[in-house]
């Protein structure tokens, strides 16, 4: 199994598809650094050479941000987000949706849809006791 970024990418799948395992790239980054390493993308992941691999991992590493290093940014941007107390820091806070997402009943709710579905059995349909 090839090793990207410390990811084990499957070895059966081919090489375009293996690379999005990696947070931070889909198949738009994927075709562009098997492109830019000159490797055919319908390759199988264990038919790549030890350089081809190599090249891989280099173009990766020098202009893409991925696994921990995204992770640690996105939270970064979060956490501002909620310190500025802007409307998108709020919601995040308070873990309702962010993006003018519908709110249904459960965005509301802390717990589950099958803790409220019990609650409604408990209390009746209508909500009266």
């Amino acid at each position: 199994m090839a090793r990207i970024a410390g990811v084990d990418i499957p070895r059966e799948k081919r090489i375009e598809i293996s690379l999005t395992y990696l947070f931070g790239i889909g198949r738009p980054a994927s075709n562009q650094i098997l492109s830019r390493a000159g490797i055919d993308p319908n390759k199988r992941t264990n038919m790549l050479s030890e350089e081809e691999v190599a090249r891989i991992r280099e173009i990766i590493e020098q202009e893409h941000k991925i696994e921990g290093d995204l992770r640690k940014e996105i939270n970064v941007n979060i956490k501002r987000l909620m310190d500025i107390g802007c409307y998108r820091g709020l919601r995040h806070r308070k873990g309702l949706p962010v993006r003018s997402e519908d709110e249904n009943e459960f965005a509301h709710e802390e717990g589950t849809a099958e803790d409220l579905d019990e609650e409604e059995e408990v209390r009746g349909r209508d909500g009266k006791g």
